[in-house]
């Protein structure tokens, strides 16, 4: 789990982690300020609200809390947070049927789209946060088959069947038209010389041989080279981040100003800074947690991010996640993130 090392927990008392915690879980819960009137009666602890609001005071001096306007209340701040989860939070396990529930809908028989398509609509459901998983990367994806299809003047639908069973289309535009006849030479060369092979391996292969042979090849070969060079070419980055539930961040109002929702909104459309923060960790060791200013981008300080590898054969393939408010219910999130992580994977597996 991502930690912080800027976070006093040593500094801390008992008491005051103690009534730390109880804050926070007062505020995830209610979405109000907390008072020392409310903290009395939930802590657990036999104090006054005068010796409470002297800790609170303390809190807020090392900058776990803060009041929002004039409220006598008080709030986590991202800090906060990074404490309670790093220190006091107590994770709650899910239970054998929502296991069981959400195991049901990430089944084998499903293509790798589906699959990543439902893990994302589940991550939203049960969280009812905006869910989304990074599709395995391409490279782990053995090339089967490759076909071309003529299409109107001078494109070419470019079929790609993935692992024997998985199919996918790119609409090429070419520099010339080609007709049926020659299509079908091309993908024949391209099947004989690449099938087996991932996409990464595919396309070096190809890259390779047009540095070697160019000269001693014919046109048409050569063309079927360049065709497959750009049908293998893995970086066009259309459906490589999957989104469910966005709507969800519309529910909570502290992401709910029209400005904060555009620019999530236009992230969320746009993908880039949502795939490198997921690319980063991509090679991380369990759930990973960033909260506000964390994430390095300034769209989703208000937000955190909770996300899991997923691994098939042994080897991370993708990263799934959960974005959120930062008053999110962190004990019931990581479970789902985690588990949803070790099915999706599990459930890839079971397909190769």
């Amino acid at each position: 789990m991502k930690t912080s090392s800027t976070t006093p927990s040593s500094t801390l008392s008992e008491r005051a982690r103690l009534l730390l915690r109880a804050l926070v879980e007062n505020y995830v819960r209610d979405g109000q300020p907390v008072g020392s009137r409310t903290l009395a009666r939930t802590a657990g602890l036999d104090l006054s609200p005068a010796s409470i609001r002297n800790v609170m005071a303390d809190l807020e001096d090392l900058g776990l809390i803060s009041s929002p306007h004039a409220s006598a209340g008080r709030v986590p701040t991202p800090l906060g947070y990074r404490l309670f989860v790093d220190s006091l939070l107590e994770v709650r396990p899910l239970d054998s049927a929502e296991v069981r529930t959400l195991k049901q809908r990430l089944t084998p028989d499903m293509d790798t789209k589906a699959l990543v398509e439902s893990a994302s609509d589940l991550l939203s459901a049960v969280t009812q946060m905006a869910g989304m998983v990074r599709v395995p990367r391409p490279d782990h994806a053995a090339l089967s088959q490759i076909e071309f299809l003529r299409l109107s003047g001078r494109q070419v639908l470019a079929i790609l069947v993935m692992n024997k069973r998985e199919v996918q289309n790119r609409i090429l535009e070419l520099d010339r038209e080609y007709s049926h006849a020659e299509l079908q030479q091309m993908a024949n060369y391209l099947n004989q010389h690449l099938a087996g092979r991932n996409l990464r391996q595919a396309r070096e292969q190809i890259l390779k041989e047009m540095k070697a042979v160019r000269e001693h090849m014919n046109t048409l070969m050569l063309a079927a080279i360049e065709l497959g060079e750009r049908a293998c070419c893995d970086d066009e980055g259309g459906d490589d981040l999957i989104f469910a539930g966005q709507t969800h961040l519309m529910d909570y109002a502290e992401l709910s100003s029209v400005e904060k929702l555009r620019s999530l909104f236009e992230a969320f459309t746009e993908k880039r800074q949502l795939l490198t923060l997921l690319d980063n960790c991509i090679n991380a060791e369990g759930v990973q947690i960033f909260i506000g200013q964390e994430s390095g981008h300034q769209v989703l300080d208000d937000c955190s991010v909770v996300t899991a590898p997923y691994s098939v054969g042994g080897r991370i393939v993708g990263v799934l996640g959960v974005i959120g408010p930062t008053r999110m219910a962190y004990e019931r999130v990581i479970p789902v993130v985690d588990i949803t992580a070790r099915l999706l994977g599990a459930a890839l597996n079971s397909r190769n």
